[in-house]
């Protein structure tokens, strides 16, 4: 019994860890829809792009602790590949949400479409999702509840795949800069794919679910 009392504490802070993460994730996610914004708006937006970078310092932080944490712990919630796969696909979310945010200025795009703001929104709603299906995750009871939620993320990465196409074929018919449309087509991909990163962490708790649930 007192093996299990000191176990439970450090499998529990698995969740913990976690949950703190994705919700650096949703916190990078919601000052990229504010730097847009403020883009679209001529605003000052340096300080939204270094709170993007803050937050992903901060989570960089989390996953070291969560990796940590995996190879000190004898009693894993649940198996060490997918939690390594969990928080690296996490991070990867953020990582591609910095660099949507430092390629505006590295870019020095000076007008964003509607398209680059849609997607913005997709991505924002991708990592809602994820960090309700990861709050969820600490019960198998919530199985079919994360089985939903991942459903959903998976709906939302379609939606940005066909917002991607109209996008890049409306960027050929009327831009007619080059050199626009070469910075513009690289934001809507790297918007697109950090949604596709949010598909990939669904798919890993999908996973998780299936083999414990």
């Amino acid at each position: 019994m007192r093996l299990l009392s000191i176990l439970m504490p450090r499998e529990k802070h698995f969740f913990t860890l976690f949950n703190r993460h994705a919700a650096y994730v949703v916190e990078g996610s919601r000052l990229l829809i504010q730097l847009f914004e403020a883009h679209a708006n001529n605003g000052g937006h340096e300080d939204l792009i270094n709170r993007i970078v803050q937050a992903e310092k901060a989570a960089d932080k989390v996953t070291h602790e969560t990796v940590a944490l995996m190879h000190s712990t004898f009693v894993t919630p649940f198996d060490r590949d997918l939690i390594n796969r969990l928080i690296l696909r996490l991070d990867d979310i953020l990582d591609l949400i910095q660099d949507t945010a430092e390629s505006l200025t590295l870019y020095d795009i000076k007008q964003l479409t509607p398209e680059a703001a849609h997607l913005a929104n997709l991505v924002q709603l991708c990592s809602a999702r994820v960090q309700d299906a990861i709050g969820l995750l600490s019960s198998m009871e919530n199985g079919p509840a994360i089985l939903r939620l991942c459903r959903e993320i998976r709906d939302l990465e379609t939606d940005a795949d066909r917002v991607l196409y109209g996008a890049i074929s409306r960027l050929f018919r009327e831009e007619q800069d080059v050199r626009q449309m070469i910075k513009l087509k690289n934001i809507y991909e790297l918007l697109e794919t950090t949604t596709d990163k949010c598909q990939v962490v669904a798919d890993v708790l999908e996973i998780v679910v299936l083999e414990n649930g």
